[in-house]
């Protein structure tokens, strides 16, 4: 790729979450205060919601790197499961045997001493859950009830939830008021304004070891920002398909151009503004129609 012609060690805008290219984002920052807060004073349930390439996943596996050893964690990062295979999935994250004909009587009980035996050792467990709108209500349901184990004085098992703001309509469903009723703490991830674009995009290439002159400007930052409203996730795919174009012509800056095709070749970025032809073809079809007029254009596209 353009590795050697930045002098860079590794592509800086891959979509893989990669904690080393964490930028701390107040949004982010804040989320994660929340998140050890909350796991510190022992709650229940915790839920962290966010637009689609928001950063969920990045800061779902910052919080699984920096947990203290105080804390046992399961991970889940595909949760369409059934109440079953959630269960299993729970189990073997806690290293619990089951074998086939454990029935949901015997899974409690083993769940609930292994629960017992780390919680006897002081120490926590947390089960996180990525995309956590994809569960189904009757494996919600399913997950209430395994959190119902707990001691006098804190739950044996606490939850994380990330997901897309779908999970809170889920929630909000009657039957699930009662899970709705333990998330104590909850946050819900903004986007990036366009100053926080520009310093984002700064850190990724300086994480990657480049070294010379701006690449992005911020006028080409601001095009990136109205483009994909702050969205990391699209940010990087832009950055990416601008880098590529500039290397394709030998140029070590990117230009507006080519962020401006990188732009127009990406179906998730919002492309702001229409040709001044097609303006002007608007108005005058919107005359000729105040005025009583009719006229039929082929080829245009509203």
């Amino acid at each position: 790729m353009y590795l050697y012609h930045y002098g860079i060690k590794e592509l800086p805008f891959t979509l893989t979450p990669n904690t080393s290219y964490f930028f701390g984002l107040p949004s982010h920052k804040e989320a994660i205060d929340v998140l050890r807060t909350a796991l510190k004073t022992g709650e229940g349930f915790i839920k962290v919601t966010g637009e689609v390439g928001t950063g969920k996943t990045l800061i779902c596996r910052k919080l699984l790197n920096e947990l203290p050893g105080s804390f046992v964690t399961a991970y889940i990062p595909n949760p369409y499961l059934s109440p079953a295979e959630l269960r299993r999935a729970v189990a073997s994250e806690l290293n619990v045997p089951l074998t086939d004909h454990t029935d949901q009587q015997e899974f409690t009980h083993r769940i609930q001493q292994r629960l017992i035996h780390i919680h006897q050792q002081n120490k926590g467990v947390v089960l996180i859950i990525d995309e956590a709108q994809a569960l189904p209500v009757e494996s919600i349901e399913a997950l209430r009830l395994i959190t119902n184990l707990e001691t006098e004085s804190r739950k044996l098992l606490q939850v994380v939830l990330f997901g897309q703001p779908e999970l809170d309509e889920k929630l909000a469903l009657p039957e699930l008021r009662q899970l709705k009723q333990r998330i104590t703490f909850s946050y819900s991830l903004r986007l990036m304004d366009a100053d926080q674009v520009y310093q984002y995009v700064r850190h990724r290439l300086n994480v990657a070891g480049y070294r010379g002159v701006e690449v992005f400007n911020q006028s080409q930052c601001k095009r990136l920002f109205n483009a994909s409203m702050g969205t990391p996730r699209i940010v990087n795919v832009l950055c990416h398909k601008s880098l590529m174009l500039a290397y394709g012509e030998g140029k070590q800056q990117v230009e507006t151009k080519h962020v401006i095709h990188a732009i127009k070749d990406t179906e998730a970025a919002i492309h702001k503004g229409f040709p001044l032809w097609f303006m002007f073809t608007l108005l005058v079809v919107i005359s000729i129609a105040a005025a009583g007029g009719y006229i039929a254009y082929a080829g245009v596209t509203f």
